[in-house]
């Protein structure tokens, strides 16, 4: 392995505390108290717009600002829904919280492989908030959504991000993300899972639950999985395809 792309929120940065804190000094500012009725409600309505782009019938700019329009509505507040979206994004940019342990990951692994950071977002608030915890110096090369035109994990980003990589070899490469970890060499190729790579991260990093993913085809490769303690593993095209049978598979890793 040389390649190794991490995502920044929630695997570096702690997204949820940082957002907590924005979005509850924005509500302030507004004279809206951030109770946690309020938050949780935000939370529904944020989730559902994301999930219309992810339909196509919104757009990541409407996303951003009807959010809160529509939180505002509800709670009768008058105020600019592009006002709030944009203090909003200026707090989150201020601060960072790290993920434990994600500090020691960074200096533990940079001066073994390549790392590179991939994460959504626009550059304004990740550039800022990878300024702030200082650290950009373990990474060869930084890729954010925006700049890219697409967003993770589309094809799209990862072919951009690759293009930009001296000598790239994808059967080299890793990425990590909350908890998934993706051979992206393997995935959907029903070739076999590398288990070389798990056995190597679970030795490298240990004690850190990993999802394995990627080219998984035979029960043999669960059970080694499990062997080796891990904590999940997401299987597709063995699925659709017949070739693994869903309730076998539970009944193997439960056994």
């Amino acid at each position: 392995m040389r390649f190794i792309f991490l995502d920044l929120d929630d695997t570096i940065l702690d997204f949820h505390r940082a957002e907590r804190q924005a979005l509850s000094q924005t509500l302030r500012h507004f004279h809206v108290d951030p109770t946690d009725a309020v938050l949780d409600r935000y939370h529904v309505l944020n989730r559902r717009q994301w999930e219309l782009l992810e339909e196509g019938k919104l757009t990541r700019p409407q996303v951003l600002v009807r959010r809160f329009q529509l939180l505002f509505d509800e709670l009768g507040i008058r105020a600019a829904p592009q006002e709030v979206c944009q203090l909003y994004e200026e707090q989150l940019a201020q601060g960072h919280f790290f993920v434990p342990g994600a500090q020691e990951l960074l200096e533990a692994l940079h001066t073994r492989y390549e790392l590179y950071l991939a994460t959504n977002g626009t550059p304004e608030v990740q550039n800022s908030r990878i300024e702030s915890a200082g650290i950009a110096r373990y990474f060869q090369n930084i890729f954010i959504s925006e700049q890219l035109g697409a967003y993770k994990p589309s094809l799209a980003f990862f072919q951009a991000c690759l293009k930009a990589i001296p000598d790239f070899d994808p059967a080299e490469a890793l990425m990590v993300g909350d908890r998934l970890y993706t051979d992206i060499a393997c995935d959907g190729a029903m070739r076999g899972t590398n288990l070389g790579l798990y056995r190597t991260l679970a030795k490298e990093v240990p004690g850190v639950a990993f999802t394995a993913s990627g080219g998984i085809s035979s029960e043999a490769e669960l059970l080694e999985l499990k062997k080796m303690g891990t904590a999940a593993a997401i299987l597709g095209k063995s699925l659709y395809t017949g070739a693994l049978d869903l309730a076998r598979c539970v009944q193997l890793v439960q056994e």
